[in-house]
């Protein structure tokens, strides 16, 4: 490599997806590369985006295939943090932090919200009761 690539490892404990690929990837070790600045002949380097090369398992139908995912840092990032929280949606980990919070606890006094509506509205369900 020359210099312009970065090499880590990410170690999921989790089943895990990323968006766009329609596959669930198994939990376990990941090779990962990311591109540390835009290529040298990419036309607009401010518009120029992270990406990070995925290096994936082999299917057990394919043991000899080497097969790569090419995602945005950002999906890496999310399928990672969703990893770190024991398979739990981020949606579920913000609500509770806010709801542990003694501000928004006055807040929603002052405003007459419960705690089971703000679950109801968090849970994704649009149905009224």
């Amino acid at each position: 490599m020359d210099g312009q690539f970065s090499k880590t490892i990410a170690v999921f404990d989790w089943p895990f997806t990323v968006p766009g690929f329609a596959e669930t990837l198994p939990a376990g070790e990941y090779e990962i590369e990311t591109e540390l600045a835009s290529p040298p002949d990419h036309q607009d380097p401010e518009a120029w985006k992270a990406s990070v090369v995925v290096h994936l398992h082999p299917r057990i139908s394919h043991p000899g295939l080497t097969r790569s995912l090419t995602v945005s840092l950002i999906d890496l990032d999310s399928a990672r943090a969703k990893d770190k929280l024991s398979g739990r949606e981020l949606s579920d980990v913000f609500l509770e932090e806010m709801l542990a919070d003694p501000m928004v606890q006055l807040v929603m006094q002052a405003d007459g919200v419960s705690e089971a509506q703000l679950r109801h509205l968090y849970s994704g369900s649009r149905t009224t009761r």
